[in-house]
């Protein structure tokens, strides 16, 4: 049986070209970029490369370009570096409702453990947040608002570059989980007047374990390690040069695709949201017609909950997922939801359904054929256990 992925929201198979460009620094290439030695220089003029090309991809300078380990140490490093420099003086942070736990669980820590205020910009039922709305929650001593600028679970793409107009207003710096748009999207850290933006490889066909973080020039932000000159200070550790390497070939094969993939994936999604609720009654999709990720459907069949529904569709040979694969196993309903004011029974029963490059046709026409069986198969059983005891 041939296995079909459709969850390249959670992460994307690794190029072919972008394998190819890391091969020498995994091999002969081996040096580290902190040694003066010839094999430590040639590594470092392979990491400065990369830097400078994906700084140019979104219209930083590489000086604003730190390298890390994903998108959980950015989204910590920013909210963590920016937050507790400005303690006494701004003691106060807004972040999304529907952030990612790397975004929110910080923050909550901040409050618990700091004191610092802590308000959530909350999101309606298709997961957009409104730029009023954070204009009412921003005081001047607001030190950092930090909003996704495309949801990870729905897809809702946020309009960034007002929000950031908005905190700015108010002396505030503004942070963007940039994860899922960074290689999908047109992204320009300038044009949207961002102070920080987190993004990573994984995401865009590139190797797992690297990752960066965009901080304006003149913004400063302290480490969450110590012990070492690499990033200048920001982030220290033996540089993964062959990562950033793999992670600049990325970027760049992602430019060259970015608008036709989201065209035609767009176009397929959107056939399966039709498809889907033509065929299955009681489906509610939660992800937004417009202004999404174009490879995102997120949506509930009532009366089903989701695993049941992923592992019926494992079995057949199609890999979907719940939700965030940073909360797989989570007996709750998703936050994102619960945010959107999904219901309980309706939040548990979510599926996300992410469509990759690789996506043909005939892989939804395939979904499309065995997910309506498996899901009045389901209902069936659940009705026949109602009252049981």
């Amino acid at each position: 049986m041939d296995r079909l992925y459709l969850d390249h929201n959670a992460t994307t198979p690794t190029a072919p070209e972008v394998v190819d460009a890391m091969l020498p620094y995994l091999g002969t290439n081996f040096g580290n970029a902190g040694s003066v030695h010839s094999f430590g220089r040639d590594a470092k003029v392979a990491l400065e490369t990369a830097r400078e090309e994906i700084a140019s991809l979104v219209n930083a300078d590489p000086s604003e370009i730190y390298f890390t380990s994903g998108g959980t140490e950015s989204d910590n490093i920013a909210v963590y570096g920016t937050t507790l420099r400005l303690a006494k003086r701004r003691p106060h942070l807004i972040v999304g409702a529907a952030e990612h736990h790397a975004v929110l669980e910080p923050a909550e820590h901040l409050q618990k453990k700091h004191g610092l205020e802590l308000d959530l910009l909350p999101v309606d039922r298709q997961c957009f947040s409104s730029v009023e709305t954070l204009r009412r929650l921003l005081r001047d001593s607001t030190s950092l608002v930090s909003v996704m600028h495309a949801n990870n679970e729905v897809g809702t793409v946020q309009d960034i570059a007002a929000m950031a107009q908005a905190a700015h207003e108010r002396g505030a710096l503004f942070h963007t989980d940039a994860v899922q748009t960074v290689g999908k999207l047109p992204i320009d850290v300038k044009a949207m007047d961002l102070d920080l933006m987190s993004f990573t490889a994984h995401k865009i066909y590139g190797p797992k374990g690297i990752g960066a973080l965009f901080v304006r020039s003149g913004v400063k932000v302290d480490p969450l390690m110590l012990g070492g000159a690499q990033e200048k200070g920001r982030r220290p550790g033996t540089s993964n040069v062959a990562g950033a390497v793999g992670f600049a070939a990325a970027l760049r094969l992602a430019a060259r695709c970015c608008a036709d993939d989201a065209r035609r994936i767009g176009r397929l999604a959107n056939n399966l949201m039709d498809q889907v609720t033509a065929r299955i009654p009681e489906t509610v999709i939660h992800s937004p017609r417009d202004h999404r990720l174009p490879q995102t459907v997120n949506l509930s069949f009532v009366g089903v909950e989701g695993e049941p529904v992923i592992l019926q569709l494992d079995l057949e040979g199609i890999a979907i997922s719940s939700g965030s694969a940073c909360t797989s196993g989570a007996t709750e309903p998703s936050h994102v939801l619960a945010a959107m004011g999904v219901e309980r029974a309706v939040a548990l029963g979510a599926l996300r359904i992410s469509l990759g490059r690789s996506t043909a046709e005939a892989d939804v026409d395939r979904l499309l054929h065995v997910l309506p069986p498996i899901v009045e198969r389901l209902r069936a059983m659940t009705s026949g256990t109602a009252g049981v005891r």
